[in-house]
């Protein structure tokens, strides 16, 4: 007689696979017996580049260090891993870069185990004919997606629900290197497979996504317990440095969030205006309450990025206050001169200032006026090739060093370089230009292969 599982334990190692975690929580999940191990391990939050380019912004000695770890705790206790969003951004190269991880870890570690590796990306003409069709949107104040932005676009990827995930497992698979997914759904297709509520699944998974961020001291560098139940959650602290409270539960649970009760999602949305948080012995928190509300046309959020050309960038500093007190005219008149210069010679780009100790973070939207005894300039100039975004930068750090400003007393120059070179080329540029939901069935996107390992 079948027994139904009453509970689902999810070890979540880290904030992101790459970011490490101590080996002693870790161990600590082991010995609770978890029924899965699952770990997100990208986001678009690095830029657009990450993207563009098809590199990760984690290190591969980081990824493969947390990744063993992963993979022969999957094999000694024989429960399923997912790794979601693998290799940073989710696109085919982010994925074979970590699968080829995967491979060098099993071979070295004499592991054997079926992998599922399910790609993300989109082909550009399933795109355009949704374009037609009138089947895709814009967020986040982007204008209407057209074929002309699909063909400029670099890689393109869409983020999937539990679907993919799910249909791995069918297939037998225990290790599952998933593509861009929407960060939940790495942590609960496979409770939801077994008959668990999708919407305390999901919620579960939108806390753990994170590891311990969600804990009071909060850290993306450190494991956590998730543990469903039929009409709740627990989140477990594995480090006795951290617990999880009422407020920190609640805070997370707001986390990247337009509306503070409807988190939107693939396939739906959850609705958390009846949550209910009890905090528990030995730092644990209950989590209740979570609703789910499906959607009607089920769609996907793609992603994807443009090149917009190559950057140089230039770091210096400054502590006389003459020029601090005048630099914005200071910085415009250096900006007017030199692009009058370059024009003259050919040269076209655009040349950028970001002055840290006055606006650097939050530029015309820094709402306090600060007074600084030393600020940083930092110069950034921006030009279809790196030859040209050299020579721009080049231009305009020489003449801002020795520009003449009204009072000036030192005349040896205005900036202090904390690098020789002072002029640092940075390579291709890319920009967001996809950002649209698009309504189609997951099954007509998202690809997976099978890897006997």
């Amino acid at each position: 007689m079948n027994i139904p599982q009453t509970e689902f334990k999810v070890l979540s190692p880290s904030g992101i696979l790459g970011y490490g975690f101590p080996e002693e929580s870790f161990n600590r999940g082991i010995e609770m017996q978890p029924d899965m191990i699952a770990i997100d391990a990208g986001s678009v939050d690095p830029g657009p580049y990450y993207l563009g380019s098809g590199k990760s912004f984690t290190n591969r000695d980081g990824v493969k260090r947390d990744l063993r770890y992963i993979l022969k705790a999957a094999y000694n206790l024989d429960i399923p891993a997912v790794i979601g969003s693998a290799g940073g951004c989710g696109a085919k190269p982010h994925v074979d870069w970590c699968r080829e991880i995967a491979e060098e870890i099993a071979e070295e570690d004499n592991l054997a185990f079926t992998m599922g590796v399910i790609y993300a990306d989109v082909d550009k003409e399933i795109i355009k004919t949704a374009i037609k069709a009138g089947k895709t949107r814009p967020l986040g104040g982007l204008p209407e997606l057209d074929d002309a932005t699909v063909d400029k676009a670099t890689n393109i990827v869409a983020q999937m629900g539990i679907g993919p995930i799910k249909n791995a497992f069918d297939q037998g698979c225990q290790v599952v290197l998933a593509g861009r997914a929407y960060d939940p759904t790495a942590f609960a297709a496979k409770p939801i497979s077994l008959g668990f509520d999708p919407a305390l699944a999901l919620h579960m998974g939108k806390i753990l996504e994170c590891a311990a961020i969600a804990a009071s001291p909060g850290s993306g560098c450190d494991c956590v317990m998730g543990i469903l139940h039929d009409d709740y959650f627990e989140l477990v602290p594995l480090n006795p440095i951290r617990e999880f409270t009422k407020n920190s539960t609640a805070a997370h649970s707001l986390y990247e969030k337009s509306d503070p009760y409807l988190l939107p999602g693939p396939g739906g949305m959850l609705d958390l205006s009846e949550v209910k948080f009890e905090e528990l012995p030995e730092g644990r928190i209950k989590v209740s309450g979570t609703k789910f509300i499906p959607e009607e046309n089920p769609t996907v959020k793609l992603e994807g990025t443009e090149k917009v050309g190559c950057r140089t960038i230039s770091i210096a500093g400054t502590r006389d206050p003459i020029m601090i007190r005048q630099i914005d005219s200071i910085l415009e008149t250096v900006k007017e001169n030199t692009s009058s210069m370059l024009e003259s010679e050919g040269v076209k780009g655009e040349i950028f200032f970001h002055v840290y100790g006055k606006n650097g973070v939050m530029a015309d939207l820094e709402p306090e006026k600060m007074e600084s005894l030393e600020v940083c300039v930092l110069i950034e100039t921006l030009a279809d090739s790196q030859n040209d975004a050299d020579a721009i930068c080049s231009i305009v750090r020489s003449t801002l060093l020795h520009y003449g400003y009204p009072g000036r007393i030192a005349t040896a120059g205005n900036l202090a370089f904390p690098f020789s070179p002072s002029d640092i080329s940075a390579g291709d540029v890319y920009k967001f230009s996809i950002y649209h939901l698009l309504e189609i069935d997951e099954n007509d996107v998202f690809k997976t292969e099978i890897h006997e390992l």
